[in-house]
């Protein structure tokens, strides 16, 4: 603790004289800071710093500790109570704030705020809120004065005036992470003006001056630009996002209304941006993106609606947007590999993609061939693929001729051991072949059905089902019907080989569901194939079969060198696998001994039953969760109670100037 001045020592022992009366501090008019519990802390922080060789803190405290505790929870009133569910964050200020309705093509898809988790059974453990606070540079006079309200003010400059001294007010920040309940009055104030100030400018017209338009900034700017806190687990494996929940902002009662006063400001009739430009620039602009690495999802929510008004808006600060949007993808790419803002970043993307003028620039392209595809590298890919997946699919419907260097560039960055995320991978490739010319799939097609055949023979049941499911959809179908002759010989030793060895039933009718159709299409083809793959794996075994007599033969004029015993001397025959061992193994593992061709009707009884013992085994999904952690009922609620400003962004105006 640090120390005091004698005259320091004085107050606090007066005020505590005080309070022992039952007055009221008079000095400053703060009820709170009269409460008996702070006033006995007073006095222990005086007799600790009198006495340092004191032990702390003695029984004698906590029993006196205590008995002011109970009395002062038994004295609280009811407005102490509602400030400390106000700033306890309890009940957050629901956001009012409203979107138009989606119009156009369709617009990318929002990020989660609140993801749904299993919640298993058995003891919940009481965590701590998962809470933190910025760095804020606390204002040292933090006393405010209430001020009468707008509407009760004659209107014109008396009105203007009473406006930017609220605006100013505003400007005042308080401590909401080491002392919680401290300015509680003070913070109702700015809590009340700040909702004032949002109702006032959305319900009045003419409201917003020449002279409102830098203090609005400013106010902005001091209250939301700031050194955010440092990652929860900076140094650990990256973020989960359906194991791990967010920390949450512990000025967000203050913060939310500077968000929804800032988008009402912007919404207005009476914005001009001709005015505001002069002091919404790109410094400003690039303050507000760095506050996208936030760890709370309400306020990335506000910063996404935020960023895409301002885009919409300012016709010239579009490209100096994308161009630094550009250069934290770069960062997360190349250096860092952890953001907490792609996924919004990538949706304000998304609708910025949607307008673009055709024919598209050289930068665009440049833009989806360094930026969003290597996005696929990353390990957290799974917290915002749909929206990338979005990106993507958006270029390719501009651009048909780009979908060639696309699509070759995710089966480069195809993952070789991550499921879950070459899953991901299928989804999205999917989405692409549903755009797809028929010219240009003949162009990637080899390579592509490759790249399935692969997956076909995935061990994880999910991959293989997911790149079956392929041959579900209708358009895929024409496409791969149109180019049988160069598919089909991918695809069947795949298909012939899991059709009997996979472990899971599912896949199983799945392939014969892909190989009934394309016995459909072209019978002759088929039969062409499968004699084809006969004769190959009759090859193979020839191979195998002198391979394995070219060694026996080694091993038998090994046996005739007179050393040969000696060399043995150490080895033990079941440590010692011959070619006889080899050669006495199953002479086929992939199953596929029956030499009777596959008809039509063995297909379709193949089929039928995989089906139904798929149907006995037939249980409920579960929903993926991989420890028992009990989730933070007061983050669960505050994500729940949050309101959106957009559920959906629409393509900014005026799409030529992209």
């Amino acid at each position: 603790m640090p120390n005091r001045s004698k005259k320091d020592k004085e107050t606090t022992k007066g005020s505590k004289d005080k309070t022992k009366n039952g007055s009221k501090d008079t000095e400053t008019g703060d009820e709170y800071t009269s409460l008996p519990f702070v006033s006995y802390l007073n006095a222990i922080e005086e007799e600790f710093l009198d006495d340092r060789s004191a032990a702390w803190p003695t029984s004698r405290h906590l029993v006196c500790l205590t008995d002011f505790l109970v009395g002062f929870l038994r004295d609280l009133d009811t407005s102490t109570l509602s400030g400390m569910r106000t700033y306890g964050y309890v009940y957050p200020y629901a956001n009012k704030v409203t979107g138009g309705p989606p119009v156009g093509n369709a617009p990318p898809p929002p990020t989660l705020i609140n993801k749904i988790k299993y919640q298993p059974g058995g003891p919940v453990i009481k965590k701590d809120k998962r809470q933190s606070s910025s760095r804020f540079n606390i204002s040292k006079n933090r006393e405010l004065q209430k001020l009468p309200l707008l509407t009760e003010t004659q209107q014109g400059n008396e009105r203007e005036e009473l406006f930017i001294q609220k605006l100013r007010q505003c400007c005042v920040l308080f401590d909401f992470e080491s002392d919680p309940l401290s300015d509680l009055k003070w913070k109702e104030v700015k809590r009340t003006a700040l909702h004032e100030m949002v109702e006032y400018v959305t319900k009045n017209k003419n409201v917003i001056t020449e002279t409102i338009y830098p203090e609005a900034v400013n106010m902005f700017a001091v209250n939301l630009f700031r050194t955010l806190p440092p990652s929860s687990n900076p140094n650990g494996a990256e973020f989960d996002p359906e194991e791990d929940e967010p920390t949450l902002e512990a000025a967000w009662p203050h913060l939310q209304l500077v968000y929804e006063f800032f988008l009402r400001l912007l919404e207005s009739q009476d914005f001009q941006p001709s005015i505001a430009k002069r002091y919404i620039d790109q410094k400003f602009v690039l303050q507000l993106l760095e506050l996208f690495d936030s760890e709370d999802p309400r306020e990335r929510d506000f910063l996404k609606t935020t960023l895409h008004r301002i885009y919409g808006k300012f016709l010239g600060l579009r490209a100096y947007i994308r161009k630094q949007i550009n250069n934290v993808f770069y960062r997360f790419i190349y250096e860092t590999e952890h953001h907490n803002g792609i996924a919004e970043l990538l949706e304000i993307l998304g609708s910025i993609i949607n307008g673009f003028a055709l024919p598209l620039k050289e930068e665009h392209k440049v833009f989806l061939l360094k930026v969003l595809l290597p996005l696929h590298k990353a390990k957290s890919l799974s917290v915002y693929h749909p929206q990338l997946a979005y990106c993507v699919v958006q270029f390719l419907e501009k651009d048909p001729s780009l979908t060639e260097p696309v699509i070759r560039n995710l089966l480069k960055f195809w993952p070789k051991t991550h499921s879950p995320k070459e899953v991901m991978f299928l989804n999205e490739l999917e989405e692409i072949l549903d755009v797809i010319e028929p010219a240009e799939f003949q162009k990637v097609m080899d390579p592509l059905f490759r790249q399935l055949a692969k997956c076909v023979s995935s061990p994880h049941f999910q991959v293989a089902e997911r790149a079956l499911y392929y041959w579900n959809n209708e358009y895929i179908m024409s496409l791969i019907s149109d180019n049988y002759a160069v598919i089909l010989p991918i695809m069947y030793p795949a298909f012939y080989r899991n059709s009997r060895n996979h472990w899971n039933k599912t896949i199983h009718g799945l392939i014969y569901n892909a190989l009934k159709l394309f016995m459909e299409m072209n019978q002759k083809v088929f039969d062409e194939c499968t004699t084809h793959y006969y004769h190959e794996r009759q090859r193979e075994r020839k191979l195998m079969k002198d391979r394995d007599e070219a060694w026996m033969r080694v091993e038998a004029l090994a046996m005739r060198h007179p050393n040969y015993n000696l060399s043995n001397k150490g080895t033990t025959n079941n440590s010692y696998i011959s070619p006889q061992h080899i050669d006495n193994s199953p002479p086929d593992e992939d199953g596929d001994t029956d030499q009777s061709p596959l008809t039509l009707e063995k297909i379709e009884a193949k089929a039928n039953e995989a089906k139904k013992m798929t149907n006995v085994n037939k249980v409920k999904p579960l929903l993926r969760r991989k420890s028992d952690l009990p989730q933070d009922s007061y983050t669960m609620r505050a994500l729940s109670d949050h309101k959106r400003a957009d559920e959906y962004l629409v393509t900014p105006p005026d799409p030529n100037n992209c």
